[in-house]
Formats: structure tokens, sequence, C-alpha cells
């Protein structure tokens, strides 16, 4: 049951620890039988991995950019983010990282493409690399080894920037179609409709024709993006809307269906009406209810597939990447979580593999977990854009 709402009017509820990094000789900490280690460090606000077939691990980094308010709750929420390193001078590059000698630490770490705009998702197919900028896809020639991009891209879709401004990529498995994210503006369609036209959707680009089109849509903020292998399914991660109190409503986890709408602006969780949102009752009796509820603001951002036993002791399921709250009373989130799937749908509550993120009072964080993807190695990798450091874990 999704607890009834409780909107808090003009200001949501604030609280999000300080960001401080990893003290020295402290870091997560791993579930019983695993261990971590510091793959790579000293990068600057790591989001996203992507690993090439050759082993090199790229890394994007990228932020908000800091901007001025554009109302109420727009500027408790920027007030904060500020607070939390959460938004500031984007690096706009993707790195790349290298473990040469199998130790499980990356010692060349080189810029592999730079100059971009806000960079997120990335896909390699048919010696092309792909990069999700936050306006829109981009294209560059790759030569298998290299370590670095100095050719210019070419724009091959545009979306609008700002908001959620991530960008994740997901190939299709048969490398025709790329399915893109693409975040609202803003929480409740704030500035009207119009805004939000081509947004909080996932969008699937031809690769032959070079045209795109909506796949889902009513999805605020899908960010991670996976296949299901036993349906072959595409599931995502989903940020729900704020101010509805601490539970309401849950950030999800879903499958997605083609044509599939689910809810936003409108409604959230099936069919449970908004009334801050001015109505369109077809859309809501359209609305499709997400599969998983993965807790209020969790900010689950990282999803991967985890074949039994990359991890020992873990079933088939899904690493996900939880962020963390800023907007409820008690924190949320600040964790790499697991949920465990059995014929091809979620079968269990999460287990934690990383956690100790936070401080115990919760005013600092260490750290907060974003991209998840298996490494070239087997092992699992993670990003930590407030430790700046890419998390390595392995069995114990």
């Amino acid at each position: 049951m999704i607890p009834e709402a409780r909107p808090q009017g003009a200001i949501p509820t604030l609280k999000m620890p300080t960001a401080r990094g990893w003290p020295e000789g402290q870091m997560p900490i791993a579930a019983t039988g695993l261990k971590v280690n510091a793959f790579a460090a000293n990068l600057d606000h790591p989001r996203w991995i992507h690993v090439l077939p050759n082993g090199d691990v790229l890394v994007a980094e990228a932020m908000s950019m800091d901007r001025p308010p554009r109302s109420l709750f727009d500027y408790a929420m920027v007030s904060t983010m500020r607070r939390a390193d959460a938004m500031g001078v984007s690096a706009n590059r993707i790195t790349l990282l290298r473990d040469a000698d199998g130790d499980g630490v990356a010692e060349v770490q080189e810029v592999f493409l730079d100059g971009q705009n806000q960079p997120f998702g990335m896909a390699l197919l048919n010696g092309t690399f792909y990069v999700g900028n936050t306006d829109g896809l981009v294209a560059f020639p790759y030569t298998p080894g290299a370590t670095r991009i100095t050719e210019p891209g070419r724009q091959l879709a545009r979306f609008k920037p700002a908001g959620h401004w991530t960008r994740s990529l997901l190939p299709s498995p048969d490398g025709n179609k790329i399915y893109v994210g693409v975040g609202s503006l803003s929480n409740i369609a704030d500035f009207g409709m119009k805004e939000e036209e081509g947004r909080a959707a996932i969008h699937e680009f031809d690769v032959a024709s070079g045209t795109t089109r909506i796949f889902a849509s009513g999805l605020r903020n899908a960010v991670g993006m996976t296949w299901e292998p036993t349906t072959g399914a595409l599931w995502t991660v989903v940020n729900e809307r704020d101010g509805l109190g601490d539970e309401t409503p849950p950030d999800y986890l879903t499958s997605v269906k083609d044509g599939g709408f689910y809810g936003w602006p409108y409604c959230y969780w099936g069919q449970t009406v908004d009334d801050r949102v001015p109505q369109d009752p077809a859309m809501v009796a359209k609305a499709i209810t997400p599969d998983y509820a993965l807790g209020g603001h969790t900010a689950s951002l990282g999803l991967c597939w985890l074949p039994a036993g990359t991890l020992p002791g873990f079933p088939d399921g899904m690493a996900i990447g939880q962020h963390g709250s800023w907007n409820r009373s008690k924190l949320s989130g600040y964790k790499l979580v697991f949920i465990p799937f059995e014929n091809g749908r979620p079968s269990g509550p999460p287990r934690d593999i990383l956690s100790g993120f936070l401080a115990a009072d919760e005013k600092v964080s260490y750290g907060r977990p974003v991209g998840v993807t298996i490494g070239p190695d087997g092992s699992v990798l993670m990003a930590d854009d407030v430790g700046n450091v890419i998390w390595r874990v392995t069995a114990a």
C-alpha cells in the first residue's frame, strides 16, 4: 500500500547531508561475503560508467549546472543541492580508466573525450561511440584501444536541456536501436505541459534511419535502464515527484511497455491523482502501475542486471545505485542495493551490497551512489559522485 499523500505546500521538507567525501582510510561497508576497493579516485563528480570491449572503463563526469531559482520550491531545492555539492561547475568530460596489470586498481586515468554538454550515457555500436549529452545524442568515430577521441561528433537527435538533465543510453540487443532516458524539466509540470513536450519519457533512436520516437512516457525521471534476459523486457528506475510526504509516492523499478504511459504528471503509482496538477482524465485512465516500489525519494539512478553468481550468494537480479534523498524527514537511499528476480519479475525485498555512505547522525555524506555496471573482470563497479571514486565490489 502506498501511504496517503501529505502535501507539503510551497516549500517541501528539506533534509540533506553536507557533502564531505571519504576520510583517509574509510570506505563503504560491503555486505557479508563481499569486499570493496577504490578502482579509481580523484575524479570530478563521476556519474556513469561504460566498459569498452577491450576492458577500458569510461566514466562520465558531469553535474547539475548552478542557476538562479525559478520558484519558491525551486529555491529550496537549489539551496539544498549547493550545500550537498550536487550543483556547480560541470567537468563535461569522459575519462578513461585502464587496469593494465589486473590488480583491481586503474593505473591509467586519462581524458577520453572533453568539451561535452553534461555527458551521461554512453554506448559503443559498430565502431561508433555514442554520448548522451543533456541537449542530444552525439556520435563519434571510435578506434579500438584508443585512449582519446579528438574528432568532432555528429548530432543525431536533440533533447531539451536543463531540469532533470541526465540522458542515459541503452542499446537494443541487436544494436539497431538506442533508448534514451529524458527526464522532466520540473517537479509536476510547474511551467506548463508545453515546456515538458518530449520530456518525462524514454525515446527510441533508430540507428539506420536516424529517426527518434517516444517509446514510453509519463516517466518523471527515468535514469538507469537495462534488459531483463528472461523476458527481453526493458526495465528502468524512475525518480517520482516531490512535496507529498516522506514515502509518497515511491521511486520505482519497472518494466517498460512500448507506448506505455506511467502517470506523470497527472497521477502516480497507477491512477492515484495528484490534485496539484490540472487533470486529464483520459491520461489518468491509461496510466500503468509500476512493478516494484523502492521507497520514497531514494533517488534510484544506477541500474544493472547481475546474473546469478556475479557476487557470491546473490541470485539473478538487478543492482540499483540509490543517490539518496534531500526532501524527507528521515533520509533514504544512499546505498547500492540488489533486487532478486525470478521468472522475469522481482521476487523479494532489497538487499544491501554497499552501505555506510552517511554519517550516523545523517548530517554528512561521505559518498553518494550513482551508476553501476559489471566491470571487465566480472566485479561490480559503482560511481560515487561525492567521494569522487569508482568503487569495485568482489568476493571477500
